[in-house]
Parts: C-alpha cells; sequence; structure tokens
C-alpha cells in the first residue's frame, strides 16, 4: 500500500486523535496539524509527527505555539487563512476533517479544489453545503471518503454496487442515545451531565449532546443524501441499542448487507485512509459470541423532535439545512452552558427555520450568510 501523507484539520479532538493512533498503526506521514486553542497537547502532537505546518484557530494560542515549538523547525499560522494553507499543503495527498462545526466547510471545498482527497469527518461540510460540496468533488475528480461510523458502514456495504438504482434504502442505525425510552415529561428537566452519559461512545460535548436530541441522526440523514445521492424516502433510521450493527443497505431483492464492529471509530478512519484496500489496524475486534442480542426500534420523533426537523428543513431544501445546523450548533452550546432546558434546543431550532428566510439554490456566500443569521436568531433564555 502506497504510504499516504496526511494534513490532519483537527488533530486535539477525538477524532483527531484516533487518526492519529491509525496513522501510527500504519506508518503514515503528517504533514499538517490544527486545533483551535488547545496549545499543550498540539505542541506535543507536532514534537512527535513534526508536520510541515501547525495552525490555531485562535490567534493568541498561535502565538504561543509559536514560541514552543521554535526549536522544532515546525512553522506555526492562524486562523482561517492557516487552516486553508492546511488544507491545501501540497506535501499532503489527504485531509481528514476532523474540526467540528462550519469553520470545515471552507477548508474542505479548498481541499477538493486543490485535488486532496476527502476523509470527512465533519458534518457540516455536507448538511449545510451538500450540493455544492459533491458537485465541486465531482468537477475536480476528488473522492470524498466518510469518517462517521454510519456512513462508512453504508460505504462498505456498497463496495461492489455498481448500479445505485439496486438500492432500496439505507438504514441509519442510531443508539438512542441516554434517553431513549424516556417520556416528554420525563426529559424536560435533564441535567447536562445526564444528556453527556451516552451509552456506548465516547464523544465531544456537542455531538454527544446531539445524540441525546436525535439531531445528529438527523443530521446523518441529510449526510446520507449528499453522499450517495438518494431522495428522503430512501433513507431509514432505526434504534439499534448495541451499536454493534453500524448501518444497512437494503437492495431491490431485498437482500440487507450490514456492517458490524464494535463501538471503535478506529476502524472507519482508517478505512478512509485505505480505501479500496483493508490492512490490520488498531481497532478492536468484535467477538460474535460475547455481544449482547441486536434489538431494533423505530425512533420516536414526538419524543425527539430533532430529527423530525432535520426530514422538514431537507424537504424546504436550500439553505434550511444551514439554518438548521447554525441554530442547533448555537442551542446545544446554550443548554452545555446551563442556559436553557433539554427541549430548549428543538424549540430554538424549529424557530430558526420559521423565521430565517431560505435562499434556493445558494451560493457558498448564501450558504454563509444563512448559518449566521440562524446563530442570531438564537437569543439566550432569560
Amino acid at each position: 500500500m502506497n504510504k499516504k501523507t496526511i494534513s490532519l484539520l483537527g488533530s486535539t479532538g477525538s477524532i483527531g486523535r484516533q487518526t492519529l493512533e491509525v496513522c501510527d498503526a500504519l506508518g503514515l506521514r503528517v504533514a499538517a496539524l490544527t486545533a483551535n486553542r488547545s496549545v499543550e497537547l498540539l505542541e506535543e502532537q507536532c514534537r512527535k509527527y513534526r508536520p510541515a505546518l501547525a495552525v490555531c484557530m485562535d490567534p493568541t494560542a498561535a502565538e504561543t505555539l509559536k514560541i514552543k515549538l521554535a526549536d522544532t523547525g515546525v512553522r506555526v499560522a492562524a486562523g482561517m487563512e492557516g487552516l486553508l494553507e492546511a488544507a491545501t499543503l501540497a506535501q499532503a495527498d489527504t485531509v481528514v476533517t476532523a474540526v467540528m462545526g462550519m469553520v470545515g466547510l471552507r477548508p474542505t471545498l479548498a481541499a477538493i479544489e486543490a485535488g486532496k482527497t476527502i476523509a470527512l469527518a465533519n458534518k457540516e461540510t455536507l448538511v449545510c453545503a451538500g450540493e455544492l460540496v459533491m458537485e465541486t468533488a465531482r468537477r475536480h475528480g476528488v473522492n470524498i471518503l466518510p469518517v462517521d461510523s454510519e456512513h462508512s458502514a453504508i460505504f462498505q456495504c456498497l463496495q461492489g454496487c455498481e448500479n445505485r438504482g439496486e438500492v432500496k434504502r439505507l438504514i441509519l442505525t442510531a443508539s438512542g442515545g441516554p434517553f431513549f425510552g424516556k417520556s416528554r415529561s420525563e426529559l424536560e428537566n435533564v441535567t447536562v451531565a445526564q444528556a453527556l452519559k451516552h451509552p456506548n461512545w465516547s464523544m465531544g460535548a456537542k455531538i454527544t449532546i446531539d445524540s441525546a436530541t436525535m439531531m445528529n441522526k438527523g443530521l446523518e440523514v441529510i449526510e446520507a443524501m449528499r453522499l450517495y445521492d438518494l431522495p428522503l424516502e430512501k433513507i431509514s433510521v432505526v434504534i439499534h441499542r448495541e451499536s454493534i450493527i453500524h448501518s444497512l443497505v437494503e437492495y431491490c431483492d431485498n437482500a440487507l448487507l450490514a456492517q458490524l464492529g464494535t463501538a471503535d471509530m478506529r476502524l472507519p478512519i482508517q478505512y478512509a485512509l485505505t480505501w479500496p484496500r483493508r490492512v490490520p489496524g488498531p481497532a478492536t475486534p468484535l467477538d460474535l459470541l460475547s455481544c449482547k442480542a441486536l434489538t431494533f426500534a423505530p425512533p420516536d420523533e414526538e419524543i425527539f423532535p430533532c430529527l423530525a426537523l432535520a426530514k422538514t428543513a431537507v424537504r424546504t431544501g436550500g439553505t434550511a439545512t444551514a439554518i438548521l445546523n447554525g441554530a442547533n450548533e448555537v442551542a446545544v452550546a446554550h443548554f452545555l452552558e446551563g442556559q436553557g432546558g433539554f427541549y430548549d434546543i428543538p424549540r430554538k431550532v424549529e424557530q430558526a427555520l420559521a423565521t430565517v428566510p431560505v435562499v434556493q439554490n445558494p451560493t457558498l456566500e448564501d450558504i454563509l450568510a444563512a448559518d449566521q443569521a440562524a446563530r442570531q436568531s438564537c437569543t439566550r433564555p432569560n
């Protein structure tokens, strides 16, 4: 296997750290590392991997990092300009986009235009600008390889499928988060600590709250539509508490193909970095004789309205999905700060979808403007 050289956008987050574990196991080279403001961890990573470039989005953090790395020869840059440079660095052939939020959109587009293979772990890129991103990738002949466990599962189950017309539907599995089976009244006053107790996965705070509200699955429905060029009607969600089956593809002959594995993100990360080949790696193997019985249930869109809101946004089209995402990011941040309750999250998202104007066939500027308008519409509770 040809050894890839990666630029890793978001190296200090959960996905970023696990990506570096995969790089260690496979002997992949690292050309660039980026973070927001985690100077100490980024310094440690830079001293180990010796990238050509390190970037902090926070300018003050970048200045601190520059002083700390003065003896290494690692060049330090800051802000969006630095992130764009990391995404287009000549030494890298693959860009892993593991940054969180809308900040990942412009670097991903820049990397595509520079001809880089994209290992995509940033949901917002496809949720907010999926049609624009996929069209840009087609125009430049660039592969976008999913890192999310569910989308990687679907991608793996689609290998060998030459005609997408053979696909009857995609089935995204969802753990149901920490609140599966709870009533609406029980969820009215849940705490941040309770919402952060995911039963299966160890993830960052924002994505863990999205799992608790099931917005995460709504965003994945939108991503699946973009990645696999399928309508909403061909994408289903099923609750699978054990997180053993990571998603499925149902074909027109009623055959179901599923990808199974432990709750270990290193497997989908590695497959994105080795596709179309498979090689031994660090992911934990699944022991079928000791794993739990597999159960399935339908999602409840009344108790978890964020899933329904995501479907509403995608039916509306245009910038509605950017509005959905922007409002959700702010609403989740407020909840994590103790500003408002669990159901304030869907309430603020619904309000943004109802009040922020939608632009059809949007440009990148339209998408970014819709995101900002949605964020501004989400006021903190009194």
